[in-house]
C-alpha cells in the first residue's frame, strides 16, 4: 500500500511541476508581449508630444507678419507689388 501511495504522490507532484512550468512559460510570453506594447505606446506618446510642440509653435507664429505673408503667397496666390513670379513647369 505504501508503495502505490508513494507512486501516486510522485505522479501528482510531477503533474504539478509540469503545470507550474507551463504556467511560468505562458506568463513570461505575456510579460514579453506587454513589454513590447509598452515600448510601442511610449514611442507613440513621444511622437504625439513632438507633434503637439510643432502645433504650439505654429500657433504662436500664426499672427506674425512672416507667417501671414507666407500664407498669402501659398494659399491665395498674392504677391507684393512689382514682384516677379516665376513658375517652374515640370515636364
Amino acid at each position: 500500500m505504501k508503495k502505490s501511495k508513494k507512486i501516486i504522490i510522485e505522479i501528482a507532484l510531477l503533474i504539478l511541476i509540469i503545470y507550474a512550468i507551463f504556467t511560468i512559460i505562458n506568463q513570461q510570453q505575456s510579460l514579453n508581449q506587454y513589454s513590447k506594447n509598452k515600448e510601442d505606446l511610449q514611442e507613440q506618446i513621444k511622437e504625439q508630444v513632438e507633434y503637439k510642440e510643432q502645433l504650439t509653435a505654429k500657433k504662436e507664429n500664426v499672427n506674425s507678419l512672416e507667417s501671414i505673408e507666407q500664407m498669402a503667397r501659398e494659399y491665395l496666390d498674392m504677391y507684393l507689388p512689382n514682384e516677379k513670379v516665376y513658375i517652374d513647369q515640370e515636364k
